[in-house]
């Protein structure tokens, strides 16, 4: 009993704990139907090795993910893109398992303790000093620390891991960090010299004079650029800033199309307040309406937000703005007289820079063939697909005209039976109208016997009587 007991109350707490984490706003309610969809996807047997339909995943997501299976659903996504990348990412070199990398000590402890108490501060799982949810944050943020040298902890990173944190266990979010962070890309940003967020940074810029000119002017007349108020929505995926149920929303669809939601939620917001923000001439006022009121969306506004990216597609734009950056910095970081040493040294940071550019670019190319390959597959087993049904198409005409053969002929065969029983009929009444052999020789006999009585009782008048 004192087992079964400590097991009830470990499972009650379990359940306190997972309300605690679930404590925020859904901005998109999924409807039952839609749960009943995602309910069975989970339930599928072997469900890491299934492909489901692209169409419906895309479909279901953009329908709504309910928040008691998010958690799990964000894991079945990661599998998925995994199951369509034929050249798999380049893991990490690091393959310690995250109960061992927990025992190891890091360097970074310092500076991840000091950013515990400001990652959701207001979230009751997080509230508490040094409580579960502290404690949890700093184990995961330590272990990556030691799986991943290179970035170790960068500042952002802990509320990408914390919205992970409020939907999985530790361990689970380990791996889901991992995910994001090497097969979709997302440690790129973090990296020491921040390069790829100043290309990023370009790039929103560039979107932003394609799709919003007039918005894209008024921010350049008063010289402000995207790193004034987007850096901190590309490196906390908007978590530091607006409220958890878009959050949760912006990383569904991380999780099912990359990083490159980042750009389209950003790009939808700035679009949508455009209005408001052509109304203030300042350069101050301006960035204090996009850091502070720009994120107190209403729940229509971040609906219809997160309904807009599901319908955008930005890719194209996004590789050729990072081609053209890398160019204009080439061109930007020559000056015209140098002498021989410091040209070499410049000669030899572009080189490497070039070097780390192809490297991204090759990754970027192998991501796109798998694509490639997966689409050409799907496209070849669509075909013989609809060779099969062709088929049955065919067989099935066939068998409806044989049908077709066997109903004529049954219908012959009832129109003569029909004549052939009317035929019988007849002949059987007119028989039974006409006497018989035996019946016309008993009525002439009866003829006879009263023509003799007839006779008898009426002598001939003109016969004599006798003896005159």
């Amino acid at each position: 009993m004192e087992r079964e007991n400590q097991k009830l109350q470990a499972s009650e707490s379990d359940l306190q704990n997972k309300r605690l984490k679930l404590d925020y706003e859904e901005i998109t309610p999924c409807l039952k139907e839609v749960t009943l969809v995602w309910e069975k996807m989970l339930g599928t047997p072997g469900r890491a090795k299934v492909k489901f339909d692209t169409e419906a995943i895309h479909a279901a997501v953009a329908q709504g993910v309910p928040r008691q299976h998010r958690g799990e659903i964000w894991k079945f996504l990661s599998e998925q893109y995994l199951l369509r990348q034929t050249v798999p990412s380049r893991p990490p070199t690091n393959h310690t398992p995250y109960k061992e990398l927990l025992k190891q000590l890091t360097s970074q402890q310092h500076a991840i303790l000091i950013d515990l108490g400001r990652t959701f501060p207001t979230h009751p799982y997080f509230q508490a000093q040094l409580g579960s949810g502290q404690l949890s944050l700093y184990n995961l943020l330590k272990a990556y620390s030691l799986l991943d040298p290179e970035v170790g902890y960068c500042q952002g990173l802990s509320f990408i891991a914390g919205v992970l944190l409020l939907h999985m266990g530790e361990e689970d979010a380990f791996n889901m960090l991992k995910f994001l962070m090497y097969d979709m890309g997302l440690r790129k940003q973090y990296r020491p010299d921040m390069i790829i967020l100043q290309i990023q940074m370009y790039q929103l810029s560039r979107l932003l004079h394609d799709y919003h000119r007039d918005l894209y002017s008024h921010l350049e007349q008063q010289e402000i650029g995207p790193s004034l108020y987007a850096t901190p929505w590309f490196l906390t995926a908007f978590a530091s800033h607006f409220p958890l149920g878009f959050v949760a929303r912006v990383f569904d669809m991380l999780f099912l199309q990359g990083s490159e939601v980042i750009f389209k939620v950003a790009l939808s917001l700035l679009g949508s307040h455009k209005p408001l923000i052509l109304q203030h001439e300042s350069l101050e006022s301006i960035v204090d309406f996009i850091k502070t009121t720009l994120p107190n969306l209403g729940l229509v506004q971040m609906e219809k937000t997160i309904n807009q990216v599901c319908e955008m597609d930005v890719s194209k734009q996004l590789q050729a703005y990072e081609v053209e950056y890398h160019v204009l910095q080439d061109e930007l970081d020559t000056p015209p007289t140098l002498n021989q040493q410091q040209r070499a040294a410049q000669l030899e940071r572009t080189n490497q820079s070039l070097r780390q550019q192809n490297l991204d670019l090759l990754e970027e190319l192998q991501v796109s063939h798998a694509r490639v390959c997966s689409l050409e597959s799907r496209v070849e087993a669509l075909a013989q697909s609809e060779v099969r049904l062709k088929e049955q198409v065919s067989a099935l005409e066939g068998e409806k005209q044989e049908l077709q053969s066997t109903v004529t002929r049954l219908q012959d065969l009832l129109s003569s039976l029909s004549i052939h029983t009317t035929t019988t009929t007849t002949t059987t009444e007119e028989h039974a109208l006409t006497p018989s052999h035996s019946e016309r020789h008993a009525a002439a006999v009866k003829v006879e016997v009263l023509a003799n009585r007839t006779v008898d009782s009426h002598p001939h008048p003109l016969a004599l009587p006798e003896g005159s």
